[in-house]
């Protein structure tokens, strides 16, 4: 095996390592909130010595920013796929806060919501957490030119996303849909 190879299999454990300690803070965020992940909780969650936590991630803000950019990269990544797939951007938004708040995504959509709000005490998490509302500005762009309206649809959908997280209950698509075209006037 040449030294390349041998590189390429450390970098790709040290991946999936890393990968299994961001997966396990986010299980703890879910479990017991933002406040309970610490080395130790997130070492005993992935099954691993807590050295090896602080050893992939010096601080508890640099574990709980990669937490949130994994929560944030998969939003983005079905935002996106609702931008340039969908011809109704809007119902693709509408089917998409009803899954991650109200749905199977919800837990995931709590952590989210969690670190997010976290990030007006941290500012390391503000970057990472202000990718929701910019994704969905862009989206609501697709729909108008009017910053008012696009202010207006984050802020909604921002919104919904925090009600339906606290009723914890199933969403209505159709009622979302609803109130984000009133939002927009279309």
């Amino acid at each position: 095996m040449s030294g390349d190879e041998a590189s390429d299999g450390r970098k790709a454990r040290g991946a999936k390592r890393r990968a299994e300690i961001i997966a396990a803070a986010l299980a703890v965020v879910q479990r017991d909130g933002a406040g309970g992940v610490t080395h130790r909780a997130v070492a005993k969650e992935a099954g691993i010595p807590t050295s090896l936590s602080a050893y992939y991630f010096a601080t508890i803000d640099d574990l709980l920013v990669a937490a949130l950019a994994t929560v944030a990269d998969s939003y983005t990544a079905k935002i996106r796929a609702i931008i340039d797939r969908r011809e109704d951007v809007l119902r693709g938004l509408a089917e998409l806060i009803a899954e991650s708040a109200g749905g199977p995504g919800r837990d995931r959509a709590l952590a989210e919501r969690e670190l997010s709000t976290l990030a007006s005490r941290r500012p390391a998490l503000r970057p990472v957490a202000r990718r929701w509302r910019e994704n969905v500005a862009e989206l609501g762009g697709r729909c108008t030119d009017d910053p008012e309206a696009i202010s207006a649809l984050v802020a909604v959908s921002d919104g919904m996303c925090t009600a339906l997280l606290i009723e914890n209950a199933p969403a209505d698509v159709d009622h979302i849909y609803a109130v984000l075209r009133k939002t927009l006037n279309v």
